[in-house]
């Protein structure tokens, strides 16, 4: 029989890649007393969940260039962008280079030919041809989701 206290590591691990996934983007934050935060996720600590917010507005409709929110009061941090789709630009990086695109979804990384990683974010590893043609697929595939309205 396996305890609960086996899991707990890797369910701390999980928790923690999760609310890292939220950095550096738009979410909402609940608080026990009704008010709500909404603003991009600068940083958090996760003992606490304290979080500071950029570029905040509140639901009366008021802004504030930072908001430090006392994580003893949340009761819940919602997503409000839509997340960016690893899966379409790995499909799209995969007809320039069939069989040697590798999707890690958990890491949110995608790799090209083990030798240039790319992020949400863009290019985060590697260099050379191979990487300058994966950086001009990748900002095309921003632009088309600026256009279609999907960032």
């Amino acid at each position: 029989m396996i305890s609960v206290s086996t899991f707990q590591p890797l369910a701390s691990r999980r928790f923690s890649t999760e609310l890292s996934s939220l950095l550096d983007k738009m979410v909402r934050v609940s608080m026990v007393n009704g008010t709500t935060y909404e603003g991009r996720l600068l940083a958090f600590d996760q003992n606490s969940l304290n979080m500071i917010l950029a570029n905040a507005r509140d639901h009366q409709g008021g802004t504030y260039a930072r908001v430090l929110i006392n994580g003893h009061y949340v009761t819940q941090v919602l997503r409000i962008e839509e997340p960016f789709d690893l899966r379409g630009l790995a499909e799209l990086l995969e007809k320039s280079f069939p069989n040697m695109v590798v999707l890690h979804e958990d890491a949110g990384v995608i790799t090209v030919m083990d030798r240039v990683r790319v992020s949400e974010s863009g290019i985060i590893e590697g260099s050379g041809p191979v990487a300058e043609r994966v950086k001009r697929i990748f900002d095309e595939f921003i632009t088309s989701r600026q256009v279609q309205g999907k960032t």
